[in-house]
C-alpha cells in the first residue's frame, strides 16, 4: 500500500494526516495545515474517503476544504459530524488503500477515537504513537484534559493489542513519525508506560 504524510514538515500544529493510494484512495484525518488539498493533489486527482479517528481540531480542521475540494468524497467517523456521510463502529471493515482494515474503538484520549488494523499496517490515530515529544519509543495520547481518561485508555491499548496480527509492521501514527518494524513491540511498550502511570508531561 502506498502511503503519503500529506502534512509532514507542516509549520503549524497538525496532526499526521495519511493518503492512501490504491484501489480505494482514502484519507485518513484532515490534518490542520493550510494547503493539506495542494499536497494530496501531488499524488491524486481523486479522493474516494476521508475517515476520521477522532475529532480533535488538528484532525478536522482541513476537513471542510478537503471535502470541498474533492467533490464530497464519503466521510467515515465514529461520532456526529456534519461531513459524515457513514457512521463507523468497532468492529466494522473498511478498505484503505489496498487493504481491508478493522475499525478498533479506542476511546480514552477521545470519546469517539478509533484505530484502524490490517494483516499488516496500523493507523493509530493519537491512541499510541512511535515517538513524540514526551517519549522517543512507544507513546501513549494524552489523558490530562476534560473528558480524558488513562483508565479507558489503558483498556482501549489492550484491546488494540488483543485484536491487532502480530504480522503487522506499518505504524502510521497522529503524531511522531511513521514505523515499519515491530509494531507490537512499540504498542505494547506504550501500553507498560501508560500502566505505570508515567506521567505524559511534566506537570501532569
Amino acid at each position: 500500500m502506498e502511503v503519503h504524510n500529506v502534512t509532514a514538515g507542516a509549520a503549524t500544529f497538525t496532526c499526521n494526516a495519511y493518503l492512501a493510494v490504491g484501489d480505494r484512495t482514502v484519507l485518513v484525518d484532515a490534518g490542520a495545515m493550510d494547503g493539506v488539498v495542494e499536497v494530496v493533489r501531488e499524488h491524486t486527482d481523486h479522493l474516494d474517503a476521508v475517515v476520521l479517528t477522532h475529532q480533535h481540531g488538528d484532525h478536522v480542521a482541513q476537513l471542510d476544504a478537503v471535502c470541498e475540494a474533492f467533490d464530497d468524497p464519503d466521510c467515515y467517523a465514529y461520532g456526529d459530524h456534519p461531513r459524515r456521510t457513514h457512521a463507523i463502529t468497532d468492529g466494522d471493515d473498511l478498505v484503505i488503500g489496498d487493504e481491508r482494515f478493522e475499525v478498533v474503538y479506542t476511546p480514552g484520549h477521545a470519546t469517539d477515537h478509533v484505530s484502524l488494523v490490517s494483516d499488516s499496517s496500523l493507523f493509530s490515530g493519537d491512541v499510541v504513537v512511535h515517538d513524540d515529544g514526551a517519549f522517543d519509543y512507544g507513546s501513549f495520547g494524552r489523558t490530562d484534559m476534560a473528558g480524558q481518561s488513562r483508565e479507558r485508555l489503558i483498556e482501549s491499548i489492550h484491546t488494540l493489542l488483543e485484536r491487532m496480527p502480530d504480522t503487522v509492521e506499518h505504524m502510521y501514527a497522529g503524531h511522531g513519525e511513521t514505523f515499519h518494524g515491530d509494531v507490537r513491540d512499540v504498542v505494547e511498550t506504550a501500553l507498560d508506560r501508560a500502566e505505570n502511570r508515567e506521567p505524559k508531561y511534566p506537570d501532569e
